[in-house]
């Protein structure tokens, strides 16, 4: 596994109840945790892309592209075990693994 960055922090910061969110899925906490993942791997030609788009999260790792969707009902209302079932569909999808850990995002591409 490559490292693709270090998980930001400070995102959880921006959860409910803390972070005043309308949306109820925690889309302040979702763009900051997502915004460091937008990088280019250490091979220099590889770029990782990742963006939300109302409850769909894109990943895109080069040519590969995939999407996840958060889905509150069916995984959980906590917005962090929902954004790691998002992302994890997403990187299926796209034909890619990804591991989040306590201080890092690691990618197989």
């Amino acid at each position: 596994m490559i490292k693709l960055c270090d998980r930001n922090l400070a995102a959880a910061d921006k959860l409910p109840p803390k972070f005043p969110d309308k949306s109820g899925v925690g889309t302040h906490y979702v763009d900051a945790f997502i915004k460091p993942m937008n990088v280019t791997l250490p091979d220099g030609a590889t770029r990782v892309a990742c963006k939300r788009k109302g409850l769909r999260v894109n990943l895109t790792v080069g040519t590969k592209k995939g999407s996840g969707l958060m889905r509150r009902l069916t995984v959980s209302p906590d917005p962090v075990v929902m954004l790691d079932a998002c992302l994890q569909e997403a990187a299926k999808s796209a034909g890619v693994q990804l591991q989040v850990t306590d201080t890092e995002i690691l990618i197989t591409p």
